[in-house]
């Protein structure tokens, strides 16, 4: 059962979506049942999302390179170090923006308790804030992604726009020198183009790993980006890019 149902998610995260038809026709000794129990226990666990007449990989769905669950054990050490080193940057009495992400959750745990305002569009993110006393903390609105833990949306694009920023702190998905930064949505690189718009300063928190990584839906260049707080890892090449665009690597 477990060979069959990893088989099942293999099969549609390397197609995206996959109808009820399809999977009868790559498990043709495999009841109608039994399929639609699989997909049902797939779905419970998070590994892929059921829809009419089929599924759809968790990657297409929420945008991201992964369940936030799962990114969140994915390079404890790595996402850690860059929450430490983004304090640096932090100024008391000033207006920021915390993407959503497992390394912008990081970030927001680390934060101490000064004078700012803090506005969000990761529920995980508003969690670690509620420990803190002294900021003021805003989550905006727009639709529920339960894979994400995030909200996105054209309800989350309109209120940036009446919003200003003196910085965004942003959490990448992946960056390749076609696409630039790009994520798996558009809603969600869309509330990332609106944010960069609006802020002052555009940091993008990244671990090595992201480098090379490609997604569908463009963000922007290096050249929308003032600095990049990573592990220490980035290849020479990327560095070598970003010093030509003026970006400033930590």
């Amino acid at each position: 059962m477990e060979e069959r149902r990893d088989a099942i998610v293999e099969l549609v995260n390397a197609r995206g979506t996959v109808s009820f038809r399809q999977l009868k026709e790559a498990f043709p000794n495999v009841s109608e049942m039994t399929l639609r129990t699989d997909l049902k226990a797939l779905d419970a666990e998070g590994r892929i999302v059921r829809i009419h007449g089929g599924a759809r990989s968790v990657e297409q769905i929420i945008g991201t390179d992964g369940m936030l669950s799962t990114r969140t054990a994915k390079n404890i050490d790595a996402k850690n170090l860059i929450a430490r080193k983004a304090l640096s940057l932090i100024q008391p009495n000033t207006t920021v923006f915390l993407d959503s992400g497992s390394t912008t959750t990081a970030f927001a745990g680390a934060l101490p308790d000064k004078d700012m305002l803090i506005f969000t569009s990761g529920l995980t993110c508003a969690a670690e804030l509620a420990h803190l006393e002294r900021p003021t903390t805003y989550l905006v609105g727009g639709k529920f992604n339960r894979y994400s833990m995030s909200v996105n949306g054209s309800s989350s694009v309109d209120a940036i726009k009446d919003l200003a920023f003196d910085q965004y702190f942003m959490g990448v998905t992946g960056y390749s020198p076609k696409t630039g930064f790009a994520c798996g949505s558009s809603e969600e690189a869309s509330l990332k183009r609106t944010c960069i718009e609006h802020a002052d300063e555009v940091i993008a928190l990244m671990d090595s790993s992201k480098v090379g990584v490609r997604s569908t839906f463009s963000v922007c260049g290096l050249d929308r980006v003032d600095i990049i707080v990573s592990d220490g890892n980035l290849p020479e090449e990327f560095l070598q890019a970003c010093a030509t665009n003026g970006v400033e690597v930590l």
